[in-house]
């Protein structure tokens, strides 16, 4: 079996919502667009960033857990120099993310912040001067 991930698939409560901040706020394209469906938006070469309506989730992978607190789940896009961490928050805090963290010096050498899209799920945006950090990077 390759040693991959293709898909990222996340259920989203409001679809135009969701459209409207990664598609007017973020500036990312849509590969997939079927409105009450489903929102595909290539995020890497090999990678797709699914975002399904409630429902249609439910209908097909089985009922979604509901209460108080976080998906435990988090995304991340990483960018070749600290700066540019700044300028994605910046520009997702514009399109109305919800602002959870502003950028820091890690201890273990990045610089990283947070914000949250209209669902609530944790974007990281992060710089990473490591190796691993390099494989991300297109």
């Amino acid at each position: 079996m390759d040693q991959r991930i293709s898909f990222v698939t996340l259920a989203v409560r409001d679809l135009d919502a969701t459209r409207s901040f990664y598609l007017d706020g973020l500036g990312w394209e849509a590969a997939l667009d079927v409105p009450g469906e489903v929102l595909m938006i290539q995020a890497g070469q090999h990678l797709v960033l699914s975002l399904w309506a409630e429902a249609g989730f439910e209908a097909e992978v089985g009922p979604i857990r509901r209460g108080p607190g976080l998906a435990p789940i988090t995304l991340a896009h990483n960018v070749p120099a600290p700066e540019e961490v700044d300028a994605v928050l910046a520009t997702a805090r514009a399109a109305g993310a919800e602002p959870v963290t502003d950028a820091v010096a890690r201890d273990w050498g990045g610089y990283t912040g947070y914000f949250g899209d209209p669902d609530g799920y944790r974007w990281e945006v992060a710089h990473n001067p490591g190796p691993i950090g390099q494989v991300v990077l297109p």
